[in-house]
């Protein structure tokens, strides 16, 4: 044991365990604990409960006081894996560093995005990189778009997909159950995620419901919820807020469709989640989003209301026209993205570090 390399992997985020980087820690750590023979992996988080799913891991108390230069964690290991590409968390000495890029928010103000604290921060992380994991092709192409990306090995290595088996049992109860055909959605209630545009498409599809789950606690949850008022349509759209694992099985399925028109994603789980119960998706024709979905999705190009609508009821046409067939691909899609087989790669280039 005490010959083994040293890793650190920086995992503060499993702090938010349901948010995207959350849950990519999460399902990363538990498939490399599981696979893992080689190295002594050694974790960070608020309080030893949040690693309990893990096997052997070490346990790295997360303090914030990190982020200061002087206050760093002093431990020369390894290997860093900065698993969280915005982290302020370093390392104290120079040592093989790899970063894993989820995706590129940023940049608003295309002219003066280099004078951007955040931009800055990021370069600084991909200079002092060894390697660099991207979770997508569009997550790569995006950073050597906008970055000076230093000349080491990169990699595009997918997520995985959490639910591999369907576990609700058949008289499962979610927290709000409607009766009528039902859309349904799933993510924190930001700009980004253009819920705005599901509602106004409500309008035009007055024989669906449509759930809305995730954080709506935000400026922008406020402003969806005014809308929903203001366009009259409370007793057909639902904002249930954060659900548990349970309450999100049962909604995919049970929905007549997945609707995704979020306009970035680094990769887009959902839609890979929704094709495991092999559920129609409709999501938007960019950034990540083509990537993922392949030619199983139905894709919209803008978000006029009426476009929005048409396209969903041919693409439900289509999909019902051929539903076996569409349900087994997107079946065999959903678990080819596989955590286990994430770990696999990580570990290959743990090693090509090492």
């Amino acid at each position: 044991m005490g010959n083994k390399k040293q890793i650190f992997l920086e995992s503060h985020n499993l702090n938010n365990i349901y948010f995207g980087f959350g849950q990519f820690n999460y399902w990363l750590i538990k498939s490399l604990a599981k696979q893992n023979t080689e190295f002594t992996l050694t974790v960070t988080a608020k309080n030893k409960s949040l690693i309990k799913d893990f096997e052997a891991v070490n346990f790295k108390k997360y303090h914030s006081f990190y982020r200061y230069k002087s206050l760093r964690i002093r431990k020369k290991y390894d290997l860093w894996h900065s698993m969280n590409q915005n982290t302020k968390i370093e390392p104290f000495h120079k040592i093989p560093y790899l970063l894993t890029v989820h995706n590129i928010t940023h940049i608003k103000d295309l002219e003066n995005y280099k004078n951007d604290p955040v931009h800055q921060r990021f370069q600084e992380k991909l200079n002092r990189s060894n390697a660099i994991t991207y979770i997508s092709n569009y997550a790569k192409n995006s950073t050597h778009q906008f970055f000076d990306v230093p000349d080491v090995p990169e990699y595009v290595i997918y997520n995985g997909n959490p639910i591999k088996e369907i576990t609700i049992s058949s008289d499962y109860k979610p927290s709000k159950k409607i009766t009528a055909p039902f859309l349904f959605s799933i993510g924190e209630f930001t700009a980004r995620k253009n819920f705005a545009s599901l509602v106004k498409m409500m309008e035009i599809l007055p024989d669906f419901n449509l759930i809305l789950a995730g954080k709506n606690s935000t400026e922008n949850g406020q402003e969806i919820a005014k809308l929903i008022e203001d366009k009259n349509l409370k007793d057909r759209i639902f904002l249930v807020g954060k659900i548990s694992e349970a309450d999100k099985q049962y909604y995919y399925q049970n929905c007549a469709a997945f609707v995704f028109p979020s306009l970035r994603e680094g990769f887009g789980l959902p839609i890979i989640e929704a094709m495991r119960f092999g559920k129609p998706v409709f999501t938007s024709n960019n950034t990540s989003l083509p990537e993922i979905g392949g030619e199983l999705a139905f894709y919209w190009e803008d978000y006029d209301p009426e476009y929005m609508a048409d396209v969903f009821i041919k693409g439900m046409h289509k999909f019902e026209a051929d539903k076996q067939l569409y349900r087994e691909k997107m079946i065999a899609r959903a678990q080819s993205f596989s955590w286990d087989e994430a770990a696999k790669q990580y570990l290959e280039v743990y090693k090509s570090l090492l």
